[in-house]
């Protein structure tokens, strides 16, 4: 064993000691979760598992891991929705997991679920311990697995996966690893379309600091991330590395297509996807208030919409990291102002965790006791929300 070796693996044990609290946390509010749905399904008739891995985009992802891509359907509108709207990374691991184990393509979905959003809470931890400290950090994870739509996190969906990627790779640019932080962001950009956001947070943190080191040497910030010898070409490279995800996958799309580079715009226009700087969403919400009862609804959406942009004005507020700040921006201007199913905004915005800061720090400030209280509470609304939910709309 290397020197280096030696090193990185007590780091490494002791990253895992300093987390144990939110990820023990985490699996608590997520088995309750399960628990409840498992429960408020029997009660139907229905099967909790059949919901978490083979309804709505599940069943997309399963058929391109076993039949690649290819598949489509055509509506009776016109409207025509092809499996090239799907990113390829989760089929793939679902294929790998199907060919080295018993398992089904969906058991292998919801395996690499469960243990990416097990990645992803103490991806989550370590940004949050990082920039605030362990508390907030603790805080930070479990109120991200008491978000409403927290049981998505438990489905053969990306979600769960993306955040993995997405918060890796952003504590590895926090913490000066270039390279890492620019692999991270190519698998993040082969998951989801959002992997953009990723991306833009390593370009915005890289130019930052080509600019900090042209203009002063050497930074004299405190927070900024220590530099080694040979730092400028491992950051040039993982800038380089951080699009090639997303960019490969769309320009093979296009050719797949025969329409070009922007063949993935139509491949998404045929699920009626598209960015619209939110006009769409705006007018959805506007013809909530054509009768009372649906006005509630629009008010309802109205606060939803105005929290999470009050919550991303008291992270500039509050100065966050660039990169916290640039990649959820991206992801909450792609979720609000996308002219998509508005039933999955929510969902959308599941991976901008660094909204939760600034209402982790204030959780992080009570005694326990208070704190352990009104997250079990909160997690008790959010079990059951979810149970009700898949049971009923549902995401997709």
């Amino acid at each position: 064993m290397t020197d280096l070796a030696m090193r990185v693996a007590p780091a490494r044990s002791e990253m895992l000691r300093r987390a144990a609290p939110a990820l023990l946390g985490y699996v608590a509010v997520r088995a309750l979760g399960l628990l409840a749905l498992t429960l408020w399904s029997a009660a139907r008739g229905k099967d909790a598992y059949t919901l978490l891995t083979a309804r709505w985009d599940a069943l997309w992802y399963t058929r391109v891991a076993e039949l690649g891509y290819g598949y489509e359907v055509r509506l009776p509108n016109g409207d025509v929705h092809s499996n090239l709207a799907f990113f390829p990374l989760l089929p793939w691991l679902e294929r790998l997991v199907a060919e080295v184990s018993p398992l089904s393509y969906a058991d292998g979905g919801f395996a690499v679920s469960l243990l990416a959003s097990l990645a992803a809470a103490w991806g989550i931890f370590a940004v949050a311990d990082h920039v605030y400290g362990r508390r907030v950090g603790v805080c930070a994870v479990v109120l991200w697995a008491v978000l409403p739509v927290g049981i998505v996190q438990s489905m053969a969906y990306s979600e769960s996966l993306f955040t993995a990627l997405a918060a890796w790779s952003l504590y590895a640019l926090l913490t000066g690893r270039w390279l890492t932080a620019g692999t991270l962001a190519l698998l993040a950009g082969l998951t989801r379309p959002v992997g953009l956001a990723v991306v833009a947070a390593v370009w915005a943190a890289g130019v930052a600091a080509l600019v900090r080191d042209r203009g002063a040497g050497r930074s004299p910030d405190a927070d900024a991330p220590a530099r080694a010898p040979g730092t400028p070409v491992r950051l040039v490279l993982g800038m380089l590395l951080a699009p090639l995800g997303a960019a490969g996958y769309v320009l093979w799309v296009g050719h797949r297509t025969g329409k070009g580079p922007l063949g993935y715009l139509d491949v998404q226009a045929g699920w009626r996807n598209g960015f619209d700087g939110g006009y769409a969403f705006a007018r959805f919400v506007a013809e909530k208030f054509t009768s009372f009862p649906s006005a509630l609804a629009g008010v309802g959406l109205l606060v939803g919409v105005g929290l999470v942009i009050r919550l991303y004005v008291v992270c500039v507020r509050q100065r966050q990291p660039l990169p916290l700040l640039v990649y959820a921006g991206v992801v909450t201007a792609l979720a609000l102002c996308a002219s998509s199913y508005f039933g999955s905004k929510p969902r959308l915005l599941l991976p901008a965790f660094p909204l939760l800061l600034p209402l982790a720090q204030p959780l992080a400030r009570l005694r326990t006791r208070g704190a352990a209280l009104l997250v079990g509470a909160v997690a008790v609304g959010s079990a059951v929300y979810g149970a009700f939910w898949l049971n009923g709309s549902g995401p997709p």
